[in-house]
């Protein structure tokens, strides 16, 4: 990351929307999504764009170690402004590698323009200046996540699977793509610099604009984790068969659904979210029938051959791309999350054909979103059974198959990492 920098000399545009956007993503559930979308960052030039950004991922993920290391150089905590200062200047310093000089006078500058910042000039210099001379790692595992996520996946997966997993948190994941004809990312991996994964997901190291990158204005592929992409596999789909996809945005599972063949329905709540699933079916030449409903009481009453359910969670699996979900996430969050599953797994076994397959989904690490909900559903619904997935089946790494033939993918289940999800298929009697 040492070629990241921005472009003007002192750089404070850049690292003032970097700030901004730091207290968004730490505001709560989607401020990150939000703060990306904020006009003052898309009126800076790119570079500047693309070194705010890179800056606030770097910070959240090293945030636990941050700020462990911070609290340990501060007597009495600053306003969280400045602590925000803080935590980016010391992201600088040690992971993004810029020049101390740099790093340090930014910092000042930036915490001068805050309001009554004058008087933490002194502070932000001397701490900062500290790290320069006595530089400090921040990849401790212990620290990455937060206290009261690694004490669960410590009692869920046990103490080395939970370090393992923290681990991750704070590697840069590279970019992964589906292909709509699998026969296309063969031929265009040296191409996009990448390598075919187990189950035909395409691992590309290349970073930046995906939207010039060979094969995208084509419509050959679409950015898609390698565990995310694992759930329609596991349907087994073919042309003349009917799918329905309940929470469907933003549309990447839809669009595998319908690179089968398959007659695909595609139900989602959000106007906005369909517009993008409506988009990536005009870009790669797809069809799917897009409906604008809530999944659970969506009034139509047809039944399908299968149906795939990617249901709303609390994305814990998903911090590798972004990091803010651990920071933003809370206890009582899951429990009413898992209220809202129960009512979707309902109303997908009744959208099921008898003999047809059902695969739920979350992206979620967490037990009560995952393995609870299938052993309630299952005793709710005799009609259903577990359906075992192989592993290797759709690209499932054998780590993450469980006893029952559900999955439970941890992100260093694959080499390179990949998205915390669990994933269990049924069969309809």
């Amino acid at each position: 990351m040492t070629d990241i920098a921005p472009s003007d000399a002192a750089g404070l545009p850049a690292r003032a929307a970097a700030l901004d956007l730091l207290a968004a993503a730490l505001s709560g559930r989607s401020g990150l999504d939000e703060g990306l979308n904020h006009p003052s960052l898309a009126a800076l030039p790119a570079r500047d764009r693309a070194f705010a950004r890179a800056l606030v991922m770097a910070t959240l993920r090293h945030l636990g170690p941050i700020d462990t290391v911070l609290q340990a150089r501060l007597k009495k905590p600053p306003p969280e402004r400045v602590v925000n200062v803080l935590r980016l200047g010391l992201a600088q310093l040690a992971v993004l590698k810029t020049p101390p000089h740099a790093a340090v006078g930014a910092s000042v500058d930036l915490v001068a323009r805050q309001k009554g910042g004058e008087t933490f000039k002194g502070l932000v210099n001397a701490v900062l200046r500290g790290f320069t001379r006595e530089p400090v790692a921040l990849d401790d595992p212990d620290l990455l996540a937060p206290t009261w996520l690694a004490a669960r996946w410590r009692a869920a997966f046990g103490v080395d699977e939970a370090r393992a997993v923290a681990a991750t948190i704070a590697e840069e994941p590279a970019t992964d793509l589906s292909f709509k004809d699998p026969a296309r990312a063969a031929a265009l991996a040296a191409e996009l610099e990448g390598e075919v994964l187990a189950g035909g997901t395409l691992r590309s190291a290349r970073r930046g604009d995906v939207a010039t990158r060979a094969g995208f204005a084509e419509g050959d592929w679409w950015v898609q984790d390698a565990s995310a992409a694992i759930p329609a596999r596991l349907l087994g789909l073919g042309p003349g068969q009917s799918a329905l996809d309940l929470c469907a945005a933003p549309g990447g599972k839809t669009l595998q659904l319908a690179a089968t063949g398959a007659a695909v329905t595609a139900v989602d709540r959000s106007p906005s979210r369909l517009k993008r699933v409506g988009e990536n079916l005009a870009r790669t030449g797809l069809e799917a029938e897009v409906v604008q409903a809530d999944a659970a009481a969506w009034a139509d009453k047809r039944a399908f051959d299968a149906v795939l359910l990617d249901a709303p969670c609390s994305a814990t699996g998903t911090f590798r791309r972004h990091p803010d979900v651990l920071w933003a996430a809370k206890p009582s969050d899951i429990a009413g999350l898992a209220a809202v599953q129960t009512k979707l797994i309902d109303a997908a076994v009744a959208r099921v054909k008898p003999g047809g397959r059902l695969v739920y989904c979350v992206c979620s690490l967490e037990p009560e979103e995952g393995e609870g909900q299938v052993a309630a559903a299952l005793s709710r619904h005799p009609d259903v059974k577990l359906e075992p997935i192989a592993a290797g089946e759709g690209g499932a790494p054998a780590a993450s198959v469980r006893p029952d033939g559900t999955l439970r993918i941890l992100p260093h289940h694959l080499s390179g990492g990949t998205d915390g999800f669990y994933v269990a298929r049924f069969r309809k009697g």
